[in-house]
Formats: structure tokens, sequence, C-alpha cells
């Protein structure tokens, strides 16, 4: 798996998940229950990760969508 997104924003990991379940490309989202920690005021970043075999058309993905300055740099 490889991080594709990393946010603090609730809204903005919805509208991904969103983007990504309507392609049918596979992911999780990690670091969700951090808010335990932080007494849930969002400071620590939750992270979106997908297969290797899916992470170029994820990306091509939320490019098009206009979210290409929230994706993490492309490390090969």
């Amino acid at each position: 798996m490889r991080e594709l997104v990393r946010t603090t924003d609730a809204v903005l990991i919805s509208a991904i998940e969103a983007l990504l379940n309507g392609a049918r490309i596979k992911h999780l989202v990690v670091d969700q229950n951090m808010s335990v920690l932080e007494g849930s005021i969002g400071i620590f970043p939750r992270r979106i990760l997908v297969g290797e075999d899916e992470l170029q058309m994820a990306r091509r993905l939320l490019e098009d969508a206009g979210f290409a300055h929230e994706l993490r740099p492309d490390k090969n």
C-alpha cells in the first residue's frame, strides 16, 4: 500500500473516498483512531492508502477532480 493523501481535513477525506469508491479503487483510511489521543481536535493527519497496482489510476482520478495539490509526492 502506498500513501496517496495525508490531511487533517475530514471533509476532504470523505470527498476523496467518494471518488475512489465511485471508481472502485480499493483504499484504506488510516490513523482515524488517533482522535482518542488528540481529544478529537483534528491535529493528527489521516492518510489514504491505495495498492501499488492502483496508485497511478488513483492519482490521475484525483488530479482530474482538482485535488492534485493534495497528493503526496510520487516516490518510485
